[in-house]
Parts: structure tokens; C-alpha cells; sequence
């Protein structure tokens, strides 16, 4: 089985008891229109805070300035490739808080993403949403100093 390691980072942007996330499109994924933290790949030779900026820009249309590292999620998961067959992805997801300094709330479009919006935080565990969405509010709330949250010890 072929192994795949991806790196990305991803935003927690909260704001008046709201949550901004985006809503994966669902072509070609395994996750389906779930709700999701904004962010995403780096690409080869960026850092993760470029990559945070520019991909919350990407998904949301807003400027972001990340405030604080708030740690990684590591997962791990088997997906169907492109070209057939099964990988073994190992996810590194590196998580920012973040303050929207700009720009104005749009949707992505030809993305990975469909859609973003504000969601009350009380309201985030009813919704379709993937487990980093769980994984990054974990690190919000405890602001573990080893960057892992608790339940992932």
C-alpha cells in the first residue's frame, strides 16, 4: 500500500461567539460536503504561516493575521487514489488562531471547498463537519503548551 504524508494548516477564527468554516465542495473526497476549518496544503517550500494566510483568503475571502500556534492534529486514514487502488495517509495539520483583518466573507469557487460561513460556537457539534474541526477547537479551548490536545494523548 503506498504511504502519502500531506502537511497542511488551517485556521480557528472566532469572533463574537462565531466559528468561520467552509464546507468541503465533495469532488473527488472521501468527506463529502462537510463543514471543515478554513485552510489547507502547503505547498513545497512555504511556511505554514503563508500557507494559513493564503489559503483562509482562498476558501473565505478574508485577510487573516494568525494570533498564536496552537498546535498539530496528527491523523492517519486509508483513501482511494486517483488512479485506483488505496494509500495510507498520514495528515499533519497545523493549527493557528487566527483574526480576520480584511476582506469581505465569499465563497470559493472551483475549489475544494463550495462555502464559508459563521457558525455560533454552541452550535458546531450539530453540524456535518470533520473531526479537525473537533481537533482544533480542542486546541483553542485548552491551549495545550506540548501543542496536542488532551484527548489526543
Amino acid at each position: 500500500m503506498r504511504e502519502e504524508l500531506r502537511v497542511a494548516a488551517y485556521a480557528i477564527c472566532v469572533r463574537d461567539g462565531l466559528l468561520l468554516l467552509s464546507r468541503l465542495s465533495g469532488r473527488g473526497r472521501d468527506d463529502g460536503k462537510r463543514w471543515t476549518l478554513p485552510g489547507g496544503g502547503m505547498d513545497h517550500g512555504e511556511d505554514p504561516y503563508d500557507t494559513v494566510v493564503r489559503e483562509v483568503a482562498e476558501e473565505t475571502g478574508y485577510a487573516v493575521e494568525p494570533t498564536a500556534l496552537l498546535g498539530i492534529d496528527s491523523m492517519t486514514r486509508r483513501h482511494a487514489r486517483r488512479l485506483g487502488g488505496v494509500a495510507d495517509l498520514h495528515g499533519l495539520r497545523i493549527v493557528y488562531e487566527a483574526r480576520v483583518t480584511g476582506g469581505e466573507l465569499r465563497h470559493e469557487t472551483d475549489g475544494s471547498t463550495d462555502m464559508a460561513a459563521w457558525h455560533p460556537l454552541d452550535a458546531v457539534p450539530s453540524l456535518d463537519r470533520v473531526s479537525l474541526v473537533d481537533a482544533g477547537l480542542a486546541l483553542w479551548r485548552e491551549r495545550p503548551s506540548a501543542g496536542r490536545a488532551a484527548d489526543r494523548e
